[in-house]
This record gives C-alpha cells, structure tokens and sequence, in this order.
C-alpha cells in the first residue's frame, strides 16, 4: 500500500513539473513573438548625395592652416551679408569659419566625394548647417555668379585658367588666394602668415588691357 501510494506522489510531481516547464516555454515563445524587430536602419549612416568622382582633382588636398584661414577671411573683411565661395573646399574649413565667425553664407566647391562627405561632417558638428552648403561639382563648371568673396588654395595655372571668368563677375567681388597669385593681375595686398603668403584682389569696374 505504501509503496502504491509513494508511486502515485512521484508520478504526480513529474506531471506537475512538466507542466510547470511547458508553461514556461510556451510564456518564453509568446513573449519572443510580441518582441518588436530590431530595425538595423536607425543605426545606419544617412545617406549622402555624392556621387562618382567625375574626373581626378586639379590640386592635391593639403588643408590650409588655420591661423592662414583666419588671415584670409580678414582681409576679404567677410560679413554676415557675403557669399563666400571656396573653390576646392576640401574639409570646408575655410566655409565653416566664415560661417561661425561671422556668419557668412558659404558654398564649397569640391570635386572628390570624400571632402563633401568630411566637409558636411565637420559643418554639422560646428553648427553651421544653416549657413553653409558643400557642392560636388567641378569648378571650372560652377556658377560664381553669386559670390561676393571667393577663396582659394590652388595652383598657379588652375588660378590662370579660372582667372577670366573671375574677373567677369560683379565688380567689388573680394578674391583671396593662399600661396599662389594669378600672373600679371597684381594683388592689391599680399600678406605673410606662419611663413605662408596670402594674395588679396578685388574685381575691378574696368578690366585692365592686359588681362582681357
């Protein structure tokens, strides 16, 4: 009789304990389903607008110091109501700057996707978004017609060829240049910085014989 009741009280702990177990598997499954998907693309980067590079780059990227940058934007006397235009912007330090200093209006102008994708990058982290906007275009396409200040840190010839279509624009339009001068149009300041030159012109009403 013992042994019959003691069988029955093992018997009955056993089905009591697999209920209990799946129970508990059954919560875990339902409570796996209402879980909601992890959407993996909140985490991703946005999308940018670069595209392809459409052809190599005229100069090489080598940024411009920024006390050199400081300097440039001085002697163009950049203000709130200026358009700055940085032909091969680069890392957009030069728009940025403008924008945080003084709160100029600024367009990058720079072939290599990289530099846009690096150049909107250290805008938003400055705060600046509103002010400035980086462009992946080649500059001897772009349209200066707005520009009231336009920078640039070239090479010689690339200043040469962009030369005619900067002295097209509005007269009074501020060009300054680190490093490099535009041949025969003489600068109307010239400028030394940490042992770097900076050029300085202004867009005259009347375009000089020798550089029509």
């Amino acid at each position: 009789m013992f042994q019959k009741m003691l069988l029955l009280f093992i018997t009955g702990v056993s089905v009591t304990t697999f209920g209990i177990a799946g129970c508990t598997a059954q919560q875990q499954d339902s409570a796996a389903e209402v879980q909601p998907p992890i959407l993996t693309a909140q985490t991703e980067a946005p999308t940018t607008t670069t595209q392809p590079q459409e052809r190599p780059g005229d100069v090489p990227y080598v940024p411009t110091p920024q006390p050199v940058v400081d300097a440039m934007l001085q002697v163009a006397k950049v203000g709130k109501n200026d358009v700055l235009y940085d032909l091969g912007s680069g890392d957009g330090r030069i728009v940025v700057t403008a924008a945080q200093k003084y709160g100029t209006r600024g367009v990058g102008i720079d072939i290599n996707p990289e530099r846009i994708q690096e150049a909107n990058a250290n805008a938003q982290r400055a705060g600046v978004t509103d002010r400035v906007e980086f462009r992946q275009q080649d500059l001897f396409k772009t349209d200066l017609s707005e520009a009231t200040v336009i920078t640039l840190y070239l090479l010689p010839e690339v200043n040469l060829r962009l030369r005619p279509e900067i002295l097209k624009l509005k007269p009074g339009t501020r060009i300054v240049s680190h490093a490099f001068d535009m041949g025969d149009w003489k600068p109307q300041q010239t400028l030394q910085v940490d042992g770097k030159t900076i050029y300085y012109w202004v867009v005259p009403k009347e375009i000089p014989a020798n550089l029509r």
